[in-house]
């Protein structure tokens, strides 16, 4: 039994194409797989004890996918999307939208807009959803709005504390654990800022394949690591 919870896990959601070539289907197999991964995940990860989930949907590089691939990952979003909001609601789970509006179809971001405004007073569980998002692009954004606020700000006195005020994540903890499935080993720009002292758990498991058993895994890696935050350790 894993006795040490993370607070804040993020998750990369990686490998659903790969899936679906493994086994001679096209992508879009793969992109329903594991929208249905996706939704038993954040039911035994809230299950768990975990009080934040934040899950890497759609990446603003994603754009540069084939136009048919991106058509079909926006329906999916539509689809699950407007089944969340029921289910937010009665497991009191509030939902945040991490990224920008900018070219995704009018229909979803009326319906992340309006998942949002309906689960703002739960506080039992949060879901923030990565949807156009990257992590440089959230920083230049904050950025602006810092420069866009109208209290007289010093910049030479900036402070972290500042910046996560303009922050897509400003009603989020910083990640404790920070998972990528896929085999791959890198960020890919996904919450930079907030993962900087993330415990970071790597699995080749495919996202479609992924797991309670696995995200166990992750849990139990995450129990044996020590969290100095630039201390000396014990």
């Amino acid at each position: 039994m894993v006795e040490k919870i993370p607070r804040h896990v993020a998750i990369i959601l990686d490998g659903n194409g790969r899936w679906a070539k493994q086994r001679g289907l096209p992508r879009m197999f793969g992109h329903r797989r594991g929208a249905q991964t996706l939704v038993k995940s954040i039911r035994f990860i809230r299950e768990s004890g975990v009080k934040y989930l934040s899950l890497f949907c759609f990446s603003t590089e994603n754009w540069q996918r084939p136009a048919e691939e991106v058509q079909g990952l926006m329906g999916i979003f539509a689809s699950h999307i407007r089944r969340l909001v029921k289910e937010a609601v009665k497991s009191n789970t509030r939902v945040h939208w991490l990224g920008r509006p900018d070219g995704l179809p009018a229909t979803v971001v009326e319906q992340l807009i309006n998942l949002v405004r309906k689960t703002s007073e739960n506080d039992q569980f949060h879901l923030a959803l990565a949807i156009n998002y990257s992590g440089r692009d959230e920083i230049i954004r904050s950025v602006g709005r810092l420069a866009a606020s109208p209290c007289n700000f010093d910049w030479r006195n900036l402070q972290w504390e500042d910046l996560v005020k303009c922050m897509d994540t400003v009603n989020l903890p910083d990640v404790d654990l920070l998972i990528r499935t896929s085999g791959e080993c890198r960020l890919s720009n996904f919450m930079l800022l907030q993962s900087a002292y993330a415990e970071l758990f790597f699995t080749s498991v495919l996202w479609p394949d992924f797991s309670q058993a696995i995200f166990h895994d992750a849990l139990q890696f995450y129990e044996g690591r020590e969290r100095r935050f630039g201390t000396i350790g014990q």
